[in-house]
């Protein structure tokens, strides 16, 4: 029951769920999550530790970038982000992320110059 409580708690939290719904399409790094959500980097860093110490995304170093991924192992979890994901048009914000994800590979080259 906890792991179910505990994934309620992440989803309470807008940017974490912007976080998840993001990294169910596509591994980001910190600074593709930033250039979409728009918010500060220090803040998408804490929210990604946060789900990294409870097991929900995993961390992957390619280069100077650490690449993030969902790593979710219940059934159920992976099932609530799927439903969410199938009723993206009704949460506008999600999927205006989900839009600038496509385009998140410009977010790495503005940090390499």
């Amino acid at each position: 029951m906890n792991k179910l409580t505990d994934f309620f708690k992440i989803l309470s939290d807008e940017t974490r769920l912007r976080i998840l719904i993001l990294l169910y399409h596509k591994k980001l790094c910190v600074c593709e999550i930033c250039g979409i959500t728009g918010e500060p980097q220090p803040k998408i860093s804490k929210h990604l530790a946060k789900l990294r110490d409870m097991g929900f995304v995993k961390d992957e170093r390619q280069e100077q970038f650490i690449f993030y991924d969902l790593s979710l192992n219940e059934q159920v979890h992976k099932e609530i982000l799927e439903k969410i994901v199938d009723n993206i048009r009704d949460y506008p914000e999600l999927k205006s992320d989900i839009e600038k994800c496509k385009y998140a590979e410009k977010y790495i080259e503005v940090y390499k110059k």
